[in-house]
């Protein structure tokens, strides 16, 4: 069975039909890449995956635990690097405050960040804040990590930065589901790439497959990147 099945998702806002009949599946290990345009509806697939929109119809299987980075970074700025990283796991899952501590130390090395634990947000890049959100989904010991965007609040620069972190993840064998405007970045990271176009899936399969296709919008959609 797959780690996560999602099964004719339907959503609307209001008259706007958001997204139109969505199935596709995410293996253990898979790093699953979301391409299209702005309004594609991307984003609110991944919200409701998450539970931070709710389906009109259709079916979202998965039992597993999951972490969410945000393009927003989405941190608490009046809380240190190290109490952003555990206060989930120590409050919402119960776990050893030590045990807690000792894994996002690991996760800070991990991300480059040790000397930044007693730091604020605000005293953090926009590129080290962007870690520290994912050393925070990590530490929930997720079985899948979702990314909605994670460069797009990032300059060029730092954009690079983020991007070797899910890298090295997937290198990890990390399920990922990651919505992304990077394209190349999709094509060499990913198992499998959706391309979504007006609430619908109109292309999926392999980068090559996809990035190869003969669909018109698909060829519309990435003649932009490669001009």
């Amino acid at each position: 069975m797959s780690l996560l099945e999602v099964k004719n998702l339907k959503k609307s806002f209001g008259d706007n039909v958001v997204l139109k009949d969505i199935s596709f599946n995410v293996e253990k290990g898979e790093v699953l890449s979301i391409i299209g345009p702005s309004g594609s509806g991307k984003s609110t697939l991944l919200r409701c995956i998450t539970d931070l929109e709710t389906e009109d119809s259709g079916e979202i299987d998965f039992d597993g635990t999951f972490g969410l980075v945000f393009q927003n970074f989405n941190l608490f700025p009046h809380h240190s690097v190290m109490k952003n990283i555990s206060n989930a796991p120590i409050r919402v899952q119960k776990r050893n405050k030590d045990e807690v501590y000792a894994h996002a130390r690991d996760l800070l090395k991990k991300m480059g960040l040790s000397d930044k634990e007693d730091a604020y947000p605000s005293e953090l890049s926009g590129g080290q804040q962007q870690r520290v959100s994912i050393a925070r989904a990590l530490c929930m010991d997720p079985d899948i990590l979702f990314f909605d965007e994670p460069t797009s609040a990032l300059d060029p620069e730092l954009t690079g930065e983020i991007l070797q972190v899910i890298k090295d993840l997937a290198a990890e064998h990390m399920t990922m589901v990651i919505v992304t405007h990077e394209m190349n970045f999709a094509r060499n990271v990913s198992d499998t790439i959706i391309f979504m176009d007006g609430g619908v899936i109109v292309e999926e399969g392999s980068p090559e497959e996809v990035f190869s296709s003969d669909n018109q919008r698909m060829k519309e959609f990435l003649g932009k990147f490669y001009e």
